[in-house]
């Protein structure tokens, strides 16, 4: 797919990875809604620096856990736009919870970290899939994580929620096709994020130190698989792991 005055949305555009993602597609020509749950002044931030790529950028408040809001938002950003043509699901939550302390793992974190990473993006999908389907177009990238494909990461209720939103990829692809195509990047650790941040400094030189590269996975290289899922004509239902050789699936 031509990006080139395409419309894109970008959960968690003012996080880390999300400001790369919105270059990299900004870069490609496409136009960038930046969407937020809190930080406006970051996220105004994000879109002012789209003016490099001369592209246009706008930004949107949105909680991805709450359907209506998220109605809101596409409408908006249809309103704004004229089109919506790309949904990345960046946004995300975790807390680090040892595997073994299962007294800290509450039903509230559980519900909060998997409404955030998993029922969150079933319904932002749910919400554009109309608008993309009628325009005859869309790709949708969800972004994931290795503790998706193996028992690990920040904590039981992050890797179940990441596993299911690489299996949401593939059943959205199913019932998407053919006109959107549904694909998934799970990165390794990254270095600069929200979601780095919230971990303890052993897991993320555990983490570090048990990839064959011996080094943070890089966000660009992320934001880069992200353009090319977006540009595909013939791949769907994929998951690509960047994560400087950790896990092999």
């Amino acid at each position: 797919m031509d990006l080139k005055n395409a419309v894109a949305v970008v959960t968690g555009g003012n996080g880390g990875l999300g400001q790369r993602i919105c270059h990299a597609l900004a870069a490609a020509g496409a136009n960038i809604a930046v969407v937020y749950a809190q930080s406006a002044d970051d996220a105004e931030k994000v879109a002012a620096a789209m003016l490099q790529h001369d592209v246009e950028a706008a930004t949107f408040q949105c909680d991805v856990t709450q359907p209506v809001q998220i109605a809101r938002m596409v409408g908006e950003v249809v309103k704004r736009f004229g089109r919506l043509d790309i949904l990345i699901n960046d946004a995300a939550y975790n807390k680090s919870i040892p595997f073994s302390d299962l007294d800290g793992l509450t039903t509230e974190e559980w519900a909060k970290i998997i409404d955030v990473n998993l029922t969150g993006p079933m319904h932002v999908i749910k919400a554009v899939a109309p608008v993309m389907q009628k325009q005859g177009r869309g790709r949708i990238v969800n972004i994931a994580s290795i503790a998706g494909l193996i028992p690990g990461g920040s904590s039981i209720a992050y890797a179940v929620s990441k596993a299911g939103l690489i299996h949401l990829t593939r059943c959205m692809s199913v019932a998407l096709a053919p006109d959107v195509l549904v694909n998934c990047v799970a990165p390794g650790l990254l270095e600069g994020t929200r979601a780095t941040a919230n971990l303890s400094n052993a897991q993320i030189e555990r983490s570090a130190s048990g990839s064959l590269l011996k080094r943070a996975a890089d966000k660009d290289d992320v934001a880069d698989q992200v353009v090319t899922m977006c540009r595909t004509e013939t791949m769907t239902g994929q998951t690509v792991a960047i994560d400087s050789g950790r896990v092999f699936h």
